[in-house]
């Protein structure tokens, strides 16, 4: 059972993206495609307020009629945020996720954002995890 640290630690990049409240969703939307990540942690200076994601784009901006323009992060991120800390496991990061339907964790320490891990990063953790244990078995079964 992995940590979510040693996850942190093996990702390639450990930038938070992130986004003032006051952003309009135009500047939000702008940042997510430059980065090609899929959310957005919404902070006022060090405090994590909210994540805003392309789900709450679709769903509060582009299905309710509000412009991008003219609409701030802070009307449509989501805010009842589920997080994540270093030493939990990452089967318990995806039983978070699946329990309350979210692509996104922020991973928490002593009240500090110190990452974030997406659905794709925990399913890639544990194939790899399995694959491991795949071989170790054929390497006991030909000996």
């Amino acid at each position: 059972m992995r940590p979510i640290k040693q996850l942190l630690d093996a990702k390639t990049s450990r930038e938070i993206f992130s986004v003032s409240p006051n952003a309009t969703v135009l500047d939000a939307l702008k940042l997510l495609a430059a980065t090609d990540v899929g959310a957005l942690l919404v902070m006022d200076g060090d405090r994590l307020v909210g994540i805003f994601s392309e789900r709450d784009y679709a769903r509060r901006v582009v299905l309710q009629g509000k412009t991008s323009r003219e609409t701030v992060v802070r009307e449509v991120m989501t805010e009842r945020l589920v997080c994540v800390q270093p030493n939990q496991t990452v089967e318990e990061a995806m039983a978070m996720m699946t329990e309350v339907r979210c692509r996104h964790l922020p991973v928490v320490e002593h009240g500090q954002v110190i990452g974030v891990v997406s659905i794709g990063d925990l399913v890639k953790a544990i194939i790899s995890e399995q694959e491991f244990v795949i071989q170790q078995l054929e390497t006991y079964i030909t000996r």
